[in-house]
């Protein structure tokens, strides 16, 4: 029997172990875009909780704590604009649920799993897991041109690694045409709380989206971006109850069970908003600090890019000039380390693009702004 792991792409974080290495000789040291991996400390709200709940004797809920299952829904219907009939898991980190998804919902061999053609990889990974076909598409197109067959398509928005945003517009028409073919939609929302100049970026399951129906519908959401909470693996995923049912009783014969503390964390965590305020502000400075330097490197942003945690990045002359490879080359002779579009894509902007993040220190970003302005130089 073939192992999983022989179907799947290599990792591609590994190939840039080269573009690390020159950076790690640059005098004044590496600073790191690349991970969106949160530095800032985890809120006291959450530490708090974690106190609070630190005496964890029993084996937790598998559906979840009446306290945070109460909190996620208040939080879906405030922040997701969503009073639709539907049902909730936590989830051990939103990565999980986007690895295993296609193969938690039954899908296999001959079944279609469709996802933005600029992505991230996790969902190509899991269709593979699955057995299933990965198919990039263009989300932003007409629904009605898109292949027979799809049987999951997957939504990113605010999209890793673009930033761009669905509108309620297109993601009427994304469930129409879902409704009509019979697809199942799942939507990543994890950076919906970091726009640039908008309100929340809406969801799938906002009720100006589904008409109050979320038959068909799921939507995925992490701690990890607004709350700096990737160490503690708090997400969930909410939707269809008629989906959710068949994985619920998958993740009890597993014993995939969040923490009771971490659980705790969740309820707390969801019910404050002050602290995703702060955050966010947090990354605005390091967005404009970097911003700004681009214009003197030669770059330039994606100008759709209005969310998440980073900057789409190509040469400033044209989209379509210049090679991701030698982007990051470029990046690492002046000790900054950054990720190709090729990460994220195969598609002419992908090959021709860069991909930053915001998470790093302050200081990091103000040295990296510093560099890009003073010494980067275009391939």
């Amino acid at each position: 029997m073939a192992l999983y792991g022989s179907a799947l792409p290599d990792f591609p974080w590994d190939s840039l172990q080269p573009a690390r290495d020159l950076a790690a000789r640059y005098p004044a040291g590496e600073v790191d875009l690349t991970i969106g991996s949160p530095v800032d400390p985890v809120p006291e709200v959450a530490l708090a909780a974690l106190a609070e709940a630190a005496d964890a004797h029993a084996y937790p809920a598998n559906i979840g704590s009446r306290e945070l299952r109460m909190a996620i829904r208040s939080w879906v219907r405030t922040h997701r604009s969503c009073t639709a009939d539907i049902d909730l898991l936590p989830a051990l980190g939103e990565k999980e649920l986007v690895a295993m998804l296609p193969a938690l919902l039954g899908l296999g061999a001959g079944d279609v799993v469709a996802f933005p053609q600029i992505a991230y990889p996790t969902y190509d990974v899991g269709a593979r897991l699955a057995g299933a076909e990965p198919l990039p598409l263009d989300v932003d197109s007409d629904p009605s041109a898109w292949p027979a067959g799809i049987r999951l398509l997957w939504l990113n928005s605010p999209s890793n690694p673009t930033g761009h945003v669905l509108s309620v517009q297109q993601l009427r028409r994304i469930v129409a045409w879902a409704r009509r073919s019979g697809a199942i939609v799942a939507s990543d929302e994890c950076y919906a709380a970091l726009t640039w100049g908008q309100e929340l970026a809406p969801s799938l399951l906002d009720d100006a989206v589904t008409d109050g129906d979320a038959t068909g519908l799921l939507m995925l959401y992490s701690l990890s971006k607004q709350s700096n909470l990737a160490g503690y693996r708090a997400a969930f995923i909410a939707g269809d109850a008629g989906l959710l049912e068949p994985i619920r009783e998958i993740r009890k014969h597993t014993g995939m069970m969040m923490p009771a503390p971490v659980q705790h964390v969740m309820a707390k965590v969801l019910a404050d908003d002050a602290h995703v305020e702060q955050q966010k502000e947090i990354y605005a400075r390091r967005r404009q600090l970097l911003l700004e330097a681009l214009p003197a490197a030669g770059l330039a942003n994606d100008p759709g890019d209005v969310a998440g945690l980073y900057l789409w990045v190509h040469a400033q002359d044209a989209p379509s000039s210049g090679d991701a490879w030698g982007l990051v080359q470029a990046f690492a002779e002046v000790g900054i380390v950054v990720a190709p579009g090729t990460f994220y894509g195969v598609n002419e902007q992908a090959r021709h693009s860069v991909r930053l993040s915001l998470t790093a220190s302050d200081i990091d970003i103000r040295d990296a702004a510093q560099r890009l302005r003073s010494e980067f130089r275009l391939p």
